[in-house]
């Protein structure tokens, strides 16, 4: 055979050789450059960012869902900022509620104030705000907390200040009595508005131009929202995140939260039967503790146990009395022998004029003088 035909088959067999190892030598390599996925939870600024996981789930310190490394580590979109503004007198839950809320939802919650001096809130925590108006980032959401807001509400740096960021926010909300923060800036007039039970009849006669809702947790108006009182303010924040991240998100926070969430819940303090019991003054009447108070919409009951230096007879004529004061009519016995000194029935108006009844019953309590039980029940009639 010629040279050049044996170095023409060399070469041919070299080139087959060398296709088969790289063939072979990439087959062999290929399960070492598969690497196993990572899962990190999202940053949160907490110690189980540094945590690394094998599987995907949720974490379980943060309760967020965790994200392959890789996506973590590449550069994340703007977090939201949520301002929250604190005052002397500030009430815990209406500002903490909505910022667990909107930490867990990891968006990036701070306090704001008129100045970074320590705030005292009610219950006397001390707080110090991490901004001043003057030098707060621009955020996308204020939440605006009640408490002991006589001040704050009158307060001409905090309403210039409120009125500024409803023109640019995307979402501004108060909690609680709160409302009369927005509603002294001039941000309710036309509005549908509501606040902690105790204080609606006192919100509308103040601002007559703001419809009062009594009947719901919190009240969208869009760019605008005002809840009922403390913890009501957790489902406007989770209402708040649904709007502006989806319902699953605002879910997912709740349940890492541990909290019932439930958007369309009927449960609203305001609509509850006991606001139709007129405030008698029992703690003039001696020394009185409530043993019970149950009841829904359209009943209730209030059990009392106290002392007293007046006689059965003489309690249950002042408590009559106080009943009375309170518009109630009370209905006379339908026979002389169903009377007694220690009943007596009423029937009174609810507040869209709907006919209600109750029953006072009063009973010393045996062997132990000038002591009793007084039992008050309510039902809506008919």
């Amino acid at each position: 055979m010629k040279p050049n035909r044996l170095f023409h088959r060399a070469a041919l067999l070299l080139l087959a050789l060398v296709l088969v190892l790289v063939s072979g030598g990439a087959s062999a390599v290929e399960p070492a450059a598969t690497h196993a996925k990572h899962y990190v939870c999202p940053p949160c600024a907490q110690p189980c960012d540094a945590k690394v996981h094998d599987k995907p789930g949720t974490c379980p310190l943060c309760g967020m869902k965790l994200v392959e490394q890789q996506e973590a580590a590449a550069p994340a979109p703007p977090r939201k900022k949520v301002a929250i503004l604190i005052f002397n007198g500030v009430e815990i839950i209406d500002y903490t509620g909505p910022y667990e809320v909107f930490g867990g939802a990891n968006y990036d919650v701070f306090t704001v104030a008129e100045t970074r001096a320590p705030v005292t809130t009610a219950m006397g925590m001390t707080v110090v705000p991490k901004h001043a108006f003057a030098d707060a980032p621009q955020a996308d959401v204020v939440v605006v907390p009640g408490g002991g807001v006589t001040e704050a509400q009158h307060s001409a740096p905090t309403l210039a200040w409120v009125k500024q960021q409803s023109t640019r926010v995307q979402q501004l909300m108060s909690v609680c009595n709160g409302a009369f923060i927005l509603a002294n800036a001039g941000l309710l007039d036309g509005l549908s508005a509501t606040t902690t039970y105790i204080n609606l009849e006192k919100f509308q006669a103040a601002f007559p131009k703001v419809k009062v809702v009594d009947d719901q947790r919190f009240v969208d108006n869009g760019r605008i929202i005002t809840t009922a009182g403390l913890a009501a303010g957790i489902d406007g924040a989770l209402h708040v995140v649904s709007k502006l991240d989806g319902l699953g998100l605002a879910q997912r926070v709740a349940l890492a939260g541990e909290y019932d969430w439930r958007p369309r819940a009927s449960f609203v303090r305001a609509a509850l039967a006991d606001r139709l019991i007129p405030q008698v003054d029992v703690d003039a009447l001696g020394d009185w503790d409530i043993a019970s108070t149950e009841g829904g919409t359209d009943r209730w009951e209030l059990v009392l146990e106290g002392r007293s230096a007046l006689s059965a007879t003489q309690l249950m004529t002042q408590l009559g009395q106080g009943l009375a004061a309170g518009r109630w009519t009370r209905l006379e016995p339908a026979s002389a022998s169903a009377a007694s000194p220690l009943r007596s029935d009423w029937r009174f108006s609810g507040r869209k004029g709907e006919p209600w009844t109750g029953v006072l019953t009063l009973q010393p309590r045996p062997g132990a003088a000038g002591q009793y039980t007084a039992k008050l029940a309510i039902a809506r009639a008919g």
